[in-house]
């Protein structure tokens, strides 16, 4: 294996150095050219790969030592994909920060390093957004705006978001791709293949072709901002009886491919508890009013918002009405499901809700999990199988449940990389991300332990297999007898959610007082 290993790294050098001689009298950006950033890449996957071969080579599999010596080969191979992707820019940071939302199918040590990517984007020169909105729009930005900031209200890995204001007065957001991004992604995306193709060559136990196949199918998608513009007007549409969500109005007339304006949102980010403490905002019901965002997206309309990361989630409190908002930014990557899918979805979740192992078993197998069932109720729930066994409503999560997941994750990593991934259908990769975003801002706002979400997503999954089963009939008793047993259903969990409030009631916890006091009687 390192004599492959070398081969492949003299041939990686070769074509490099030369490469470079080439081009060293010529003024050209040399991060810009396919050759620097391939050498970069296959440079840093040597590295990672030599580390991973030696480091590990002469020490006892299973053994306390083993764990403790891979973690420190983890974090410095995290340490140098986070560099390789802050150098490379571009789809390399959109990966990076895909990968560190794996929360739970990767190691602890690569999730938490690459989580510094959201706040290490790059940021395109004034005169490069000059440039952009001049072959766009075909005027002046002076011409366009009274005002604009230079300064980017944030820089994401393929745009970057400034503040304007328009000349009737209207403050707006203009959203404008980095300009060479649009060139260099799909060269980018053939270098990663390559490469993750050579490291599973390597290591045979590494499979994440999956991320390769869903960059290279989504990245054509999030680079076109009218797309963009066209999913936050059909989600505000269908998510219009959620009075607290806000979703940007979009400026036709100032928005193409590469540049989407829109209406500017004021907020905090979700994850930010010191701004919610200072508004009065109420960390609960943030969390209860995602969750159904979310499940109404995902349970529901099957269109389901892919990025939910704390960046593209602001909150506030309306200055008018006093109360508390949730603004959904960056529509650009969105999951549409299939109706078989869904409904599966949903009963699975059922399943789990209720510790239905049947269930569990029966749906997880239709979503191609196999007998990989019960490893895939886990990844799903991030739950430990215990947990799972009693019903996910039953038990709250504790933080020792919580590193026995992390440790269970390191050990099944080859097979939920290798079998568990590769076999599940497409859709459901968008919506683990998903989930681990959502678990994310739950963990932050301290609310996972909550059993509002559950209830939430156990009332939209009632409703979507409910308005199913209507449309495939049209006996009149048979429409009866569905919306009666919805309308039961329903009851049972408005009972159940009125049973967890008054034992977490003042009222309740009082009425435990005085029985205390009173005294003991035979």
């Amino acid at each position: 294996m390192a004599v492959r290993l070398l081969k492949v790294s003299s041939v990686a050098t070769a074509v490099f150095a030369s490469s470079g001689f080439c081009l060293y009298s010529k003024n050209v950006d040399f991060n810009d050219l396919s050759i620097i950033r391939f050498g970069r890449a296959a440079a840093t996957t040597t590295v990672i790969s030599y580390d991973y071969l030696t480091t590990l080579r002469d020490v006892q599999y299973g053994t306390e030592e083993y764990w403790a010596v891979k973690s420190k080969v983890h974090r410095r191979s995290a340490e140098r994909l986070r560099d390789l992707c802050c150098a490379n820019r571009g789809t390399f940071i959109k990966v990076g920060q895909h990968l560190g939302a794996l929360d739970y199918l990767l190691p602890e040590e690569y999730t938490s390093t690459l989580k510094v990517l959201h706040n290490r984007a790059p940021q395109s020169s004034m005169e490069e957004i000059r440039q952009v909105i001049r072959e766009d729009l075909g005027q002046e930005l002076s011409d366009l705006f009274i005002q604009f900031e230079e300064k980017p209200q944030g820089a994401a890995s393929l745009a970057q978001v400034h503040k304007a204001v328009l000349p009737d007065g209207r403050t707006v957001a203009v959203k404008v791709q980095h300009p060479k991004v649009q060139r260099q992604s799909s060269k980018d995306i053939v270098v990663m293949e390559f490469l993750l193709q050579v490291v599973h060559w390597l290591f045979p136990d590494f499979a994440f072709m999956w991320l390769v196949e869903e960059a290279k199918k989504n990245m054509p998608v999030e680079l076109d901002f009218l797309n963009e513009g066209r999913n936050a007007e059909k989600i505000a549409d269908m998510l219009k009886q959620f009075t607290f969500l806000k979703i940007p109005k979009i400026h036709w007339d100032l928005s193409t491919k590469r540049i989407l304006t829109m209406d500017f949102a004021e907020g905090g980010q979700v994850n930010d508890r010191e701004y919610m403490r200072k508004h009065g905002i109420n960390v609960n019901e943030i969390s209860r009013n995602l969750g159904k965002i979310y499940s109404e997206m995902i349970f529901i309309n099957g269109f389901v918002h892919c990025d939910p990361h704390p960046g593209n989630v602001l909150v506030r409190k309306c200055p008018e009405s006093n109360k508390t908002e949730i603004a959904l930014l960056d529509h650009g990557l969105y999951q549409v499901l299939n109706q078989d899918f869904r409904l599966d979805y949903c009963r699975l979740w059922q399943s789990l809700i209720k510790g239905d192992l049947k269930g569990i078993e029966r749906y997880s197998r239709r979503l191609g999990a196999g007998d990989l069932y019960p490893l895939f109720a886990c990844v799903l729930t991030a739950r430990s199988w215990t947990s799972v066994n009693a019903g996910i409503s039953q038990t709250p999560v504790t933080q020792s449940e919580d590193v026995e997941i992390r440790m269970n994750a390191a050990l099944y990593l080859p097979q939920i990389s290798n079998e568990l991934l590769n076999r599940i259908p497409r859709q459901m990769l968008l919506l683990l991300k998903t989930n681990d975003l959502l678990r994310g801002i739950e963990t932050i706002l301290q609310t996972r332990a909550s059993s509002s979400s559950f209830i939430n997503m156990s009332r939209c999954c009632t409703r979507a297999i409910a308005r199913h089963k209507r449309s495939k009939t049209k006996s009149r008793t048979r429409l009866l007898q569905i919306s009666l047993s919805e309308l039961w259903s329903l009851c049972q969990i408005e009972l159940y959610e009125l049973m967890l409030w008054l034992r977490s009631s003042a009222l309740a916890r009082w009425v435990c007082y005085l029985l205390n006091c009173l005294p003991y009687t035979n």
